[in-house]
């Protein structure tokens, strides 16, 4: 544990040197909140409790995931662009051959990335929109505590689709196209566009058991108190937590069979 310990510690520093990097990001994720926030004002005027939320609750949902964009890479900016393009020069045979397992050493590494993008990219755009409009964030410790809990279990699983796109480039070689797909797929499952309970019907029920959900919709549906999606906060966790183990474990078995099948070009 002290090895992949190490590797998240590194993961922080190799993002945290990168600060005109992280400025930019944390402008673009804050005027960006504001054109979604005057958005959702307009929304919610017309549409009184969409989804479940009044005003409030839908604009602190907005800023939450803006704070959580990043992190979670939800359009991009995670590992599985470096994995795949390891793959391509053959590079991965370097991971293969170090005394540690392959997916836990990627995941920490993202969960090092993450972190320092949920303190970097994060905090100051939803304090910004905090001061700009009125939001329903809670008061209570717990609340957000059980918040971090799902934000962290929203990473793993975000990790675990992310993993299953670079173990991709063994058989494809070339990531863009999977990678343009994964990341529409991302915006529209996850809720970061509009909370997934505006949607009806069965379509509003499908996406809500995706495992997209898990990565924005559910932790944002803990920190507001919301019964929707995964219900109470130890349903959400183990609807969550299933997501990740099937991943993880699919994640897994494509591995085995991509180091069975080892096609390395140029390296």
């Amino acid at each position: 544990m002290g090895l992949y310990g190490a590797v998240a510690a590194g993961g922080f520093r190799r993002y945290a040197t990168y600060g005109t990097a992280t400025a930019a990001g944390v402008f673009t994720n804050t005027a960006f909140g504001f054109v979604l926030a005057y958005t959702f004002i307009a929304l919610w005027d017309e549409r009184p409790g969409l989804g479940g939320y009044d005003q409030a609750q839908a604009l602190t949902f907005m800023w939450v995931s803006q704070a959580l964009l990043a992190a979670g890479a939800l359009i991009g900016g995670g590992f599985q662009e470096e994995f795949q393009e390891r793959v391509r020069t053959g590079d991965i045979a370097v991971d293969l051959y170090r005394p540690a397992d392959l997916q836990l050493w990627w995941l920490a590494g993202d969960l090092g990335r993450a972190g320092f993008q949920l303190l970097g990219r994060g905090v100051v755009p939803l304090v910004v929109g905090a001061l700009a409009f009125e939001l329903a964030l809670p008061a209570d410790p717990l609340r957000w505590l059980l918040f971090l809990v799902a934000v962290t279990l929203g990473l793993v699983v975000s990790f675990a689709l992310r993993y299953l796109l670079g173990l991709a480039a063994f058989w494809l070689m070339d990531g863009a196209g999977i990678n343009l797909m994964a990341t529409v797929a991302s915006v529209f499952f996850s809720g970061m566009l509009l909370p997934l309970t505006v949607f009806p019907g069965g379509f509003g029920e499908f996406v809500r058991v995706m495992p997209w959900a898990a990565m924005l919709q559910v932790p944002l549906d803990v920190l507001l108190g919301q019964g929707a999606g995964a219900g109470t906060a130890a349903g959400a966790f183990a609807f969550q937590a299933a997501w990740a183990l099937a991943l993880l474990g699919l994640g897994r078995l494509m591995q085995s069979a991509a180091t069975r099948k080892v096609v390395v070009q140029g390296g």
